[in-house]
């Protein structure tokens, strides 16, 4: 791995969703040339420190790697873990089939992810003609209207005629310039999302880092633990880095501290930056969708970073 000062480095993370016939592996197959669905199995054995991330590089330069919001609600924990910050996704609709209520589960669970950018993919383009194709985005319209996905690009793609393609990596390029709010407010967080032994090197942990930006020989605390450990390493991409900065994706060594006394969830943070709680205001917004009513008494789960934890 070269190392490089990584000042401008930028690692976007944008999520994809949509019904999961519609084509959304085999058009990020066809962005990045790498197959989500293998990510994601190698995840599952615990070979890759990517947790299900295709990277390619748009023509400004810029990177970006795609995640995949699950189908149901009740999968979201493993995608949680993973988003730290994203704040944009590309939604995919198929030409084919057109607006699923999946499609509108989706929908549902960005904004309740709290995504506020996007762009509609209207995939399999190659298998309808000219007015089938223009129903179907006039019936994507409608769906999106009063959303945060009203009036986005929609861009017409194929993944298996290639068409659409450049179309669709100058929206991601523009989508990102929009929507980046990797802000460096100085207090880094590193939620940890996968912590593991490597051979060799000690512990690693796998995260999003927000807030902030690390560096290397830098001392710093895992809470809510307290343990103190030395950032021995940090890479991204791929690419060993001296320093990094909010809103990557990031692997780092950790010295001084065993992978054991570090878990999922956990956030690598400054020493005395931030303080410890166990109660907090928080509103409630309560989903349509939702088939019985709301009690103070329920089984609540929150979702900071990427912990779970079961509240009250």
């Amino acid at each position: 791995h070269h190392r490089r000062s990584i000042a401008w480095w930028r690692m976007t993370v944008i999520a994809t969703a949509g019904h999961v016939d519609h084509g959304k592996s085999s058009l990020v197959r066809s962005l990045t040339g790498t197959d989500p669905d293998r990510l994601e199995e190698e995840r599952r054995r615990g070979l890759t420190i990517d947790l299900g991330f295709a990277h390619t590089v748009l023509p400004s330069g810029t990177e970006l790697s795609f995640i995949d919001v699950p189908g149901h609600v009740r999968f979201l924990r493993n995608m949680l873990a993973g988003v730290g910050g994203v704040s944009a996704c590309v939604f995919v609709v198929a030409a084919t089939e057109g607006w699923k209520p999946q499609s509108e589960e989706h929908l549902r669970i960005l904004e309740l992810l709290g995504i506020r950018h996007g762009i509609i993919a209207l995939t399999k383009i190659d298998l309808v003609d000219d007015e089938w194709l223009e129903l179907a985005q006039m019936e994507v319209a409608d769906h999106v209207e009063g959303t945060f996905l009203e009036g986005v690009p929609t861009v017409p793609v194929s993944s298996t005629s290639e068409t659409g393609l450049d179309a669709m990596r100058w929206e991601l390029d523009a989508l990102i310039a929009r929507s980046t709010v990797a802000v460096d407010r100085k207090r880094p967080r590193l939620w940890l999302d996968r912590v593991f032994a490597a051979k060799g090197s000690g512990t690693i942990g796998t995260g999003t880092l927000v807030g902030g930006s690390l560096q290397t020989d830098q001392l710093v605390t895992i809470e809510p633990s307290g343990h103190s450990a030395r950032v021995r390493a940090i890479q991204t991409a791929g690419n060993t880095v001296e320093q990094i900065g909010a809103g990557n994706r990031v692997a780092v060594n950790l010295a001084g501290v065993d992978h054991t006394d570090v878990k999922r969830g956990d956030a690598v943070i400054e020493p005395g930056r931030w303080r410890l709680t166990k109660r907090f205001d928080a509103s409630l917004r309560v989903l349509d969708a939702l088939d019985h009513d709301v009690s103070r008494r329920g089984a609540y789960v929150a979702y900071l970073g990427s912990g779970e934890h079961a509240v009250k």
